[in-house]
């Protein structure tokens, strides 16, 4: 190893005194020369190329590391652990202490849970984890056009994948699990993100993303877990799902998330089929993903619970680049908010100063 150091260092000196002479001098050498000092200098470069590379090996490694979360077992044993503890509990099990048979509440109303999208209790890096939420709230949320809390944000969940009504802030539940998401992202720094806890990114199609390509994919890779007509497969209690619905009157609203393209086709490709892909061994490609997920959502071929956007996004000009609902701020169709191409939105966005967010 020592070995190797001397030799590369051997060869930037040659490189440093290569490179001080002077194009004047170099001038003064003859064809042959110049030839023989042209080809040592390849030599010397490609060496000190190989030995860059190696250093950007290991600088690759450091930027994929990803943030990783606490451990259960070091959960404090005192009252601030065991909020902690039942808010990681509510969180994984929220069918059965908060959803429609919920003993404790019934604020959830299909029997999803918080794991149906938060994936492993909200820690599974590019899972919807909840890593650096507390350190994000308060925030603007543009849907509102208002700032809101860490706990309003839970009750959008509640409200919208979850089809359910809104728990009170003050509550011991809401508390509970306010506490277990500080507890998941102390590390965190007040205001920032750290990597992993977004979605990760995917390549926009060049055409719209097909339903009709999606249902393949689906039939192949999807069906075995959520059913030939998206019906998940409920617990035999009756209370939760082991998979969840993915369209139908017990699956997640249209003013949710998920519902809009780009959004799952994200989380689709990074963690489905959920015992095969992971973020850093996807199964579906960008395009795969991109299909299933509008032949998911596709209002025309399923139906899922009504609700009224109207009030949605008070600034027009903030709708995220695939949010389907009218009116736009844009010269863009309903139609391509749906299913894309989402490029040229995303550049009439950029060129025009409006939101170009997904």
């Amino acid at each position: 190893m020592v070995e190797g150091k001397t030799e590369i260092n051997e060869v930037k000196a040659i490189v440093t005194q290569l490179l001080s002479y002077s194009v004047t001098q170099l001038r003064s050498y003859g064809v042959t020369q110049l030839r023989s000092y042209g080809v040592v200098l390849c030599c010397v470069l490609l060496c000190v190329g190989c030995a860059k590379h190696e250093k950007e090996v290991v600088v690759e490694k450091k930027v994929d590391s990803l943030f990783t979360p606490p451990d259960t077992s070091t959960i404090p044993h005192n009252a601030t652990g065991d909020m902690v503890r039942y808010g990681r509990e509510l969180l994984v099990n929220f069918p059965y202490y908060l959803g429609p048979k919920g003993s404790v509440g019934q604020f959830g109303g299909n029997g999803l849970g918080c794991q149906s999208c938060h994936l492993d209790a909200g820690a599974r890096p590019y899972g919807l984890n909840y890593f650096s939420a507390h350190a994000r709230y308060p925030q603007y949320r543009s849907r509102e056009g208002k700032i809101l809390t860490l706990g309003d944000r839970v009750n959008n969940c509640i409200e919208r994948p979850l089809n359910g009504k809104p728990m009170p802030l003050d509550s011991k539940e809401m508390v509970a699990i306010l506490a277990y998401m500080q507890w998941l992202g102390k590390n965190v720094p007040v205001g920032g993100n750290v990597p992993g806890d977004r979605l990760k990114d995917i390549t926009l199609l060049d055409r719209p993303a097909d339903p009709v390509k999606g249902q393949v994919i689906y039939q192949k890779h999807c069906t075995r877990c959520h059913g030939d007509e998206g019906q998940g497969v409920a617990k035999p209690d009756g209370i939760a799902y082991v998979y969840p619905p993915l369209w139908g009157p017990m699956s997640y609203q249209p003013g949710s998330s998920m519902h809009r393209l780009i959004k799952s086709a994200q989380f689709i490709k990074y963690n489905m089929p959920f015992d095969l892909a992971r973020w850093d061994k996807p199964v579906l490609t960008d395009e795969e993903a991109m299909d299933v997920a509008a032949y998911v959502n596709d209002d025309k071929m399923h139906t899922r619970p009504f609700v009224d956007l109207t009030s949605e996004y008070p600034v027009q000009k903030e709708k995220p680049l695939d949010y389907y609902h009218p009116p736009y701020a844009d010269p863009f169709s309903p139609e391509q908010h749906k299913y894309g191409p989402f490029k040229p939105i995303f550049e009439w966005r950029k060129a025009n100063g409006h939101p170009t967010g997904y």
